[in-house]
C-alpha cells in the first residue's frame, strides 16, 4: 500500500478501518464532516480516549494527516514500522529538547500542505473525562499559522477503558467542529489558546 500516492493510501486504510471497526463492534457516528476545507491544511485535534483513537480517528475523519505520536508507539512491532512508514512524528514527552526538534518537524510539515493529527492529552484518559492538554501543540498552531479542526470522541472509553482487555461494543460518536482559522487566534497567548480549545473540544466530547 505504501508504493501508492499517500492520499491514495489514506483512502484505502479509512475504508480498511471502517470494515475493521464494525467487526469489533463499534457502530460509528460522524457528525460536522460538511466543516472540512479538503483544500485546506490543518492541524487537527481531539481527545485521546482509547487505544482504539488509532482506528477511529482515520476512519471517521476523511483527511489526509499523519499523527505526532508518542516515540515508544515506533518500537511496537508491525505498529511502529507502519506509522514509520507513513511519515507520523515521534515525540518525546520526558525530554523537552527533542520534543521541540518534533513540533519543529511537524511545523514544516503542515506548512508543506500535509494535515497533522495531535491529541493535546498526550495520553488516554483514566477517567472517561477530558484531561489537560499539553502546550507543545499550540505553540505549533501559532508557529504554523495553522488552522484548528476540532473534535470530540465519545463512547470510546465505554468501549476500552485504559488497563482493561474488556471490549463493550456500541455506539462511538465523532463530532467535528467547525475549523478555527488562525487569523482568530493569532494575537491570544498559548495559555490563552489551549484554553479555549479545551472548551471547544469539551464541548464536542459531550454531544451524543
Amino acid at each position: 500500500m505504501f508504493l501508492l500516492p499517500q492520499k491514495t493510501s489514506y483512502t484505502i486504510a479509512g475504508v480498511l478501518f471502517n470494515i475493521l471497526i464494525r467487526i469489533m463492534g463499534i457502530r460509528l457516528v460522524v457528525r460536522g464532516k460538511k466543516y472540512i476545507r479538503p483544500d485546506k491544511p490543518y492541524l487537527i485535534m481531539g481527545n485521546h480516549q482509547s487505544l482504539f483513537d488509532i482506528f477511529v480517528i482515520p476512519a471517521a475523519i476523511p483527511l489526509c494527516f499523519v499523527g505526532v505520536e508518542a516515540a515508544y508507539h515506533f518500537s511496537i512491532p508491525v505498529w511502529g514500522y507502519l506509522i514509520r512508514k507513513w511519515g507520523c512524528i515521534p515525540i518525546e514527552r520526558n525530554n523537552l529538547e527533542k520534543a521541540i526538534l518534533s513540533l519543529e518537524t511537524a511545523k514544516k510539515t503542515l506548512l508543506s500542505g500535509m494535515n497533522i493529527g495531535i491529541l493535546p492529552e498526550g495520553h488516554r484518559t483514566l477517567t472517561g473525562k477530558l484531561g489537560t492538554f499539553k502546550k507543545g501543540p499550540f505553540y505549533l498552531a501559532k508557529g504554523a499559522h495553522a488552522d484548528i479542526l476540532p473534535f470530540g470522541i465519545n463512547g470510546l472509553y465505554n468501549y476500552n477503558k485504559k488497563g482493561s482487555l474488556n471490549l463493550n461494543p456500541g455506539k462511538v460518536f465523532v463530532n467535528i467542529g467547525r475549523p478555527i482559522p488562525y487569523e482568530t487566534f493569532k494575537d491570544l497567548s498559548v495559555d490563552q489558546l489551549r484554553k479555549t480549545i479545551f472548551d471547544r473540544i469539551s464541548i464536542l466530547t459531550q454531544e451524543n
